[in-house]
C-alpha cells in the first residue's frame, strides 16, 4: 500500500519514514522505544498490526518482527495471541540502553554504563572459581543474609571506603537497585516522606512512587543538600527518613563536602530520619572522606554495589545498617532480597581478597580521567563536582520541552537525558542535561559525541 494512501488513516504510532537508517529493524526498534519511553505511546497502548506498519514504512514485515521483539525483549511491549501488541506498563521513565551495534550512528551519552573495561580479569577469577571442587556448595540454597565469608569481604570493601561496619550487620543484596527496594520495604511504610535533593536517582522515584512514598525535595548548593534548607523542611513537615549519594551525586556529580556532611548528619541526629546512604561511586571520591552512616551511627542504612565499581553483570550490593533495624532488615531479607546468588558473591569476594577488586577501580579511574579531560575541551565543569565523575550536569537554556530536546537531539545523532527525567520538583526554571561519559564505546566517540551536543546546543 502507497505511504500516502496512509495520510488519513488512522494510525496509533506512526513513526516518521524518513528518520529510518539501516539496519531499518534497529532503526524502527529506537524509534518505538524513545516514544513509549518518552511518554508518545501510552502504557496499554495497541500498536498497528505489523503487516498494516510494515505496508506504512514501506518495509518487510520481517522487519517489523525483528523490530517488536527487540522492544519486547526489553519490556517495552507484549503480545496476546488473537489481540495484537501493546505497550507495556511502567516503562515511560526508564532508564535504558540503546540498542546498538557496529553499524549503529546514535552515539549513546545517556545510560550511564560502568566501565566494564576489566571483564577478563573478571571472567578469568570466574574461570577459576568454576574449577574448585566446593562448586557444587555455590549452588545450593545457603544463608540469605550471606555466607559469613562473603561477609567479611563485604566488610573489608567496606572499610576500603572509611565505612566500619558490624559483620553482624552486613547483609548481601542482589545488587544496589534490589538494596534500594528492600530498604524502603523494610524500614517505610506507604504514606511517608523522604528527603531527597531536588534532582535524584530517577529510579529512586520511581520506587518511591511505586511504594506511596512521598519525596521531599530539598536544595543545594555547590557542596551538596541544603543543611539549613533540610531543617527548615523538616521543622514543618514529618519527615521519615532521607536519600543522598554523596560520593557523586547522580545526576549532579556533586561529591558532598566533609563540612557538608557533618551538617547534615546533625539534623539527621536531631530529628531521627533514617539515613538511606547510596555510596554507589565512593571508589570515586577523594579517599579521606567518611561516609555520613560514619556520624549518624544509630540512623543509617549504608548500600555499597559493585555494579559500577566491579563488575554490573554480576548483581552483588552490600547494605550495613544500625543496630536498632536489623530485625527489620533481616525480615525484609527473608521476604524480599530471598536469597542472592552464592556464586557472583564468591566471584566478588574472590577479587576483593585477591586485590584485583583496587586494580579494576584503579583502571576505571584512569579511563575516567582521560574521559573527563576530553569533556573539558568542551564544556566547563564547577570545581565541586567530582573529578572522576563518569556523567556530567551541563546547564542549557530553558526553553526547549523535555520530550522535544531529547527527540531532537537523537535525531542529530546522540542519546542524551533532560533534567526532567531527574527532578523531584518539575516546575523548575533552570534546565539541565546529564551527560555520560562511559557509554561510548572509545574516547574518539566521546569526542565525536561532545562535538555534535556542542554543535547541537
Amino acid at each position: 500500500m502507497p505511504v500516502n494512501s496512509f495520510e488519513d488513516y488512522f494510525m496509533s504510532w506512526k513513526p516518521d519514514r524518513k528518520k529510518l537508517q539501516s539496519p531499518y529493524y534497529r532503526s524502527i526498534a529506537s524509534l518505538l522505544e524513545y516514544d513509549i519511553i518518552n511518554g508518545y505511546l501510552k502504557p496499554n497502548t495497541k500498536l498497528p498490526p505489523q503487516r498494516e506498519l510494515a505496508d506504512f514504512l514501506d518495509v518487510n514485515l520481517s522487519t517489523i518482527t525483528r523490530a517488536f521483539k527487540i522492544c519486547e525483549l526489553k519490556g517495552l511491549i507484549y503480545a496476546v495471541t488473537g489481540r495484537g501488541t501493546f505497550v507495556a506498563s511502567g516503562t515511560e521513565f526508564a532508564i535504558t540502553k540503546a540498542e546498538r551495534d557496529e553499524n549503529d550512528p546514535i552515539i549513546e551519552m545517556g545510560m550511564v554504563e560502568p566501565l566494564d573495561t576489566s571483564n577478563d580479569v573478571v571472567a578469568e577469577t570466574t574461570r577459576d572459581i568454576v574449577q574448585r571442587d566446593y562448586l557444587e556448595k555455590l549452588l545450593n540454597y545457603s544463608n540469605p543474609l550471606g555466607m559469613p565469608y562473603h561477609r567479611m569481604a563485604a566488610k573489608q570493601w567496606m572499610n576500603h571506603f572509611n565505612m566500619d561496619a558490624d559483620i553482624e550487620n552486613i547483609s548481601i543484596t542482589s545488587g544496589g537497585q534490589n538494596s534500594l527496594s528492600l530498604i524502603l520495604m523494610s524500614l517505610f511504610n506507604s504514606g511517608d516522606k523522604i528527603a531527597v535533593d531536588k534532582y535524584t536517582y530517577p529510579n529512586f522515584i520511581e520506587l518511591a512512587t511505586m511504594l506511596n512514598i512521598s519525596l521531599v525535595p530539598i536544595e543545594s548548593d555547590i557542596f551538596g543538600m541544603s543543611a539549613d534548607e533540610l531543617e527548615m523542611v523538616c521543622k514543618i513537615n514529618e519527615i521519615q527518613g532521607i536519600y543522598l549519594v554523596p560520593s557523586c551525586s547522580n545526576p549532579t556529580s556533586i561529591t558532598m563536602s566533609m563540612e557538608r556532611r557533618d551538617q547534615i548528619a546533625k539534623v539527621i541526629n536531631s530529628y531521627q530520619l533514617i539515613l538511606i546512604e547510596d555510596d554507589i561511586f565512593s571508589f570515586l571520591a577523594p579517599e579521606h572522606y567518611l561516609p555520613i552512616s560514619h556520624f549518624v551511627p544509630n540512623n543509617y542504612v549504608y548500600s555499597l554495589s559493585v555494579s559500577k565499581s566491579l563488575s554490573s553483570g554480576l548483581r552483588v550490593g552490600f547494605i550495613t545498617y544500625s543496630k536498632r533495624f536489623a530485625g527489620k532488615i533481616r525480615h525484609g531479607i527473608f521476604n524480599i532480597n530471598i536469597k542472592t546468588s552464592s556464586l557472583n558473591a564468591e566471584i566478588i569476594t574472590e577479587l576483593i581478597n585477591s586485590g584485583k577488586a583496587i586494580d579494576i577501580i584503579q583502571k576505571k579511574k584512569i579511563i575516567a580521567e582521560e574521559r573527563n579531560a576530553v569533556y573539558r575541551q568542551y564544556f566547563q565543569v564547577n570545581k565541586h563536582e567530582n573529578p572522576l565523575s563518569f556523567f556530567r550536569w551541563l546547564p542549557i537554556e530553558n526553553k526547549y520541552d523535555a520530550v522535544l530536546f531529547e527527540k531532537s537531539a537523537m535525531e542529530k545523532g546522540i542519546y542524551i537525558y533532560h533534567s526532567d527525567r531527574f527532578s523531584v520538583k518539575k516546575e523548575e526554571n533552570q534546565a539541565f542535561i546529564r551527560v555520560s561519559l562511559t557509554s561510548v564505546k572509545s574516547t574518539e566517540e566521546l569526542e565525536q559525541g561532545l562535538k555534535l551536543l556542542k554543535d547541537f546546543l
